[in-house]
């Protein structure tokens, strides 16, 4: 699995002019691409990990007591989690100029995997929004800092 953790202010994904999904606090926009070796337990990792990213302010100094922006995680500052899923994170560009998409699960795989990700994260305490897997999406955001972080289990 793939994720594109980006820090941010806010964002929300919108479907045929309706938003679909939506945070309107600081907190985390992450695309989530699947491959064919990925598994359950695979997106329950790489949930864990986003969720307990040090990557945030830490506004009051309780996580760590500095108020730096890398000292505190989603879950210590009940940070909004935007997941969306990403197939076009599996493509490949080494050959032409055409990207291939052998290495990403079709959607019968992908999907649960990507909701998995997303209910491991509210069991973890934090609030997600979702996109609408396979649906043209256009996902808008304003980054924070910015901070963008791509990570691979």
């Amino acid at each position: 699995m793939r994720a594109v953790v980006q820090r941010v202010t806010r964002a929300r994904v919108v479907v045929d002019g309706e938003v679909v999904g939506a945070i309107d606090r600081p907190g985390l926009a992450v695309l989530v691409g699947v491959t064919h070796a990925d598994t359950a337990a695979t997106a329950e990792r790489l949930a864990r990990k986003v969720s307990e990213l040090r990557i945030h302010r830490d506004p009051d100094g309780s996580a760590a007591g500095t108020g730096r922006a890398d000292e505190a995680s989603a879950v210590d500052v009940g940070a909004g989690v935007l997941v969306v899923s990403q197939f076009t994170l599996y493509g490949d560009t080494r050959k032409g100029r055409r990207p291939s998409w052998v290495d990403a699960a079709p959607g019968p795989v992908a999907e649960p995997l990507v909701e998995t990700f997303a209910q491991t994260m509210r069991a973890l305490g934090l609030e997600v929004a979702t996109g609408r897997f396979g649906a043209e999406m256009a996902v808008e955001l304003v980054n924070d800092g910015p901070t963008t972080l791509v990570l691979e289990l």
